[in-house]
């Protein structure tokens, strides 16, 4: 059950190094940068799984979901376009609104794939990995918020504070 020691790896571990070299250098707005760079590692993870591990993807799915396989290359690219467009500062708020309706979206996959013990991450645990899960949900969709859709195009200036 790495998975979600990775996805919070990847979420904390921009913001604390932008957090510290802001510090450093006085300059307002980089844990702002780390947040979003965080989430948007994570969904460049979230997306190698389609490509990597597609068919433990397939079976995180019920078997009366058509074109399973498209479907999980399709959603692979859609979270690599979160990925980028949060890092677009025209772009980031919708991205992050995107973040937010997929996280939900996509959350009864997971449902589903820890109560029938299949797929990837965890799942095989069983319901005991939605211990987890549903507070990792909660996390990204906090962090989506706050970094994305709040924050909005905050992070298109830098100052430097002397």
């Amino acid at each position: 059950m790495i998975t979600p020691l990775v996805i919070c790896l990847l979420l904390i571990l921009p913001l604390v190094v932008t957090a510290a070299v802001g510090q450093i250098t006085r300059i307002h707005g980089l844990t702002m940068l780390g947040g979003i760079t965080g989430l948007s590692l994570a969904y460049f993870f979230f997306a190698s799984g389609h490509f990597m591990r597609t068919e433990g993807m397939i079976e995180m799915l019920p078997s009366f979901v058509p074109m399973r396989k498209t479907l999980i290359v399709v959603t692979g690219v859609w979270e690599i376009g979160i990925a980028i467009c949060l890092l677009i500062p025209h772009t980031r708020r919708i991205a992050g609104i995107a973040s937010i309706v997929t996280l939900i979206a996509f959350f009864p996959a997971n449902i589903f794939a820890a109560m029938n013990e299949v797929g990837l991450g965890g799942h095989q645990w069983g319901a005991e990995y939605l211990l987890i899960r549903a507070p990792l949900q909660i996390l990204l969709i906090g962090w989506s918020y706050v970094f994305a859709v709040r924050s909005g195009t905050k992070l298109q200036s830098w100052r430097n504070v002397n």
